[in-house]
């Protein structure tokens, strides 16, 4: 079981598009054979700060994850309102930062 967590910086003033974006990645992802949970949260004291708390039965499951049409189209409308991404994957033996 390895555990993801993605923190997304937001360009000024597309906090709303951007959290609606993120639903329905949201929405398919939680549909994904593997995904255990995917959670998005934002920051209430700063709106320009996004985090997706996930949990995916294995690397493999989440390298699937990243080939999936819902997940493709949010990282291309992406390119409008994130400014910076940091993603840390945490597994049993490691963390890695990418």
């Amino acid at each position: 079981m390895i555990y993801v967590i993605a923190e997304l910086t937001l360009k000024p003033g597309t906090t709303d598009k951007a959290v609606a974006q993120a639903r329905k990645a949201v929405a398919e992802t939680n549909k994904e054979n593997g995904c255990i949970f995917y959670q998005m949260h934002l920051n209430i004291g700063d709106p320009t700060r996004l985090v997706v708390v996930e949990r995916w039965e294995s690397r493999e499951a989440l390298s699937r994850h990243m080939e999936t049409p819902h997940l493709k189209a949010w990282r291309e409308a992406g390119k409008e309102f994130v400014a910076a991404r940091k993603i840390e994957i945490i597994a049993p033996e490691k963390v890695e930062v990418l």
